[in-house]
């Protein structure tokens, strides 16, 4: 047998990643007629992913298929973390080694349902408007952590993949919003997805959501989430044909999340109540209520009712063909 001669050219790369890059500080050592193979994989903490590594031996031109002879930190449902490891039993897969390998290391998907999420970095902000309703009343300071949010609201196809049926009633548009779903079987969903992926997804709260909807710490001032014109960033009553749109086709907001204004309005975790003038970091909401709050406007919203400031509130066994959900998780 030969041996492993040089090993260099070390590259990784991620596809549908949370964040811009999640395979980094790649490293690795040869131990006898084994490489180990040391990353860190940066995603949020409540992810879980598929891990592949791949191998050259013309300086990356070309690439053959994925590794089978590997062990370790490979494959599915790889949780983040640093200082993973992958032992690739080199002369297992290759009888001789006679120059130079390079290899690449790949994270895909995260095995979420194809949920992407966006990170919001944490931040302070004036809730709630002087302009708008009584309920809007009084402006506060609230200052909310770090996570993610979903890119789009859930849509039909991601219910359905967890659920096993569509509620929807404009169906047959796997990628528009899920909706006729009520806060209780959101409950069931995150339950069933969560416990499938290892999980901790949520609702928004409140705050977290209007944060969100604001742009966080990007946030230019808009009345709406992304503009100042709702056309360019929502569907709602003006343009919408009494019906939801599939999701991520208008503009972003300033963090690139879409569709926070419109399309259907969005469940929030917390029992709706009254503001309080005091600041607050990471509310929660009243601690009992008989209804959840709902925020962000729909296709059949007006001007005043699609502002990011706007709230809206029904009990949690509410159903309606213009109401639907999107995600968040913990940094």
């Amino acid at each position: 047998m030969a041996r492993i001669i040089t090993l260099i050219a070390i590259t990784a790369i991620t596809m549908f990643s949370a964040t811009a890059q999640t395979i980094t500080n790649v490293r690795f050592e040869q131990v006898g007629k084994q490489l180990v193979i040391t990353y860190n994989l940066d995603a949020p903490t409540s992810s879980q992913w598929q891990i592949s590594v791949s191998a050259s031996t013309d300086n990356g031109t070309t690439w053959g298929n994925n590794l089978s002879s590997v062990t370790g930190d490979v494959g599915k449902g790889i949780k983040p973390g640093p200082n993973k490891k992958i032992t690739w039993d080199v002369l297992t897969e290759r009888t001789s080694v006679t120059g130079t390998i390079s290899f690449k290391v790949k994270a895909e998907g995260n095995l979420l349902g194809e949920i992407e999420m966006v990170f919001v970095q944490g931040g302070t902000f004036q809730m709630g408007s002087n302009d708008g309703e009584s309920y809007e009343k009084p402006v506060h300071t609230v200052t909310v952590s770090d996570f993610y949010i979903g890119k789009t609201e859930i849509t039909q196809k991601q219910w359905r993949d967890i659920m096993g049926n569509n509620p929807s009633g404009f169906e047959n548009c796997d990628n528009c919003p899920v909706e006729q779903v009520s806060w209780d079987d959101i409950q069931d969903f995150l339950q069933k997805l969560n416990q499938k992926t290892g999980n901790t997804y949520r609702l928004p709260t409140e705050a977290e959501w209007e944060y969100a909807a604001r742009g966080g710490n990007k946030s230019k001032g808009y009345t709406y989430s992304g503009s100042n014109s709702l056309g360019d960033v929502a569907w709602f009553e003006d343009n919408s044909g009494s019906k939801t749109h599939p999701v991520a086709h208008l503009q972003p907001n300033e963090l690139g999340v879409y569709d926070m204004t419109g399309n259907v309005w969005e469940w929030c975790s917390d029992w709706y109540g009254d503001y309080s003038s005091f600041a607050q970091t990471n509310p929660k909401g009243p601690s009992t209520g008989s209804s959840r709050v709902f925020r962000g406007g729909s296709w059949s919203g007006n001007l005043r009712n699609c502002r990011a400031a706007d709230r809206n509130d029904n009990p949690p066994g509410h159903r309606n063909y213009f109401i639907g959900f999107r995600l968040v998780s913990p940094k």
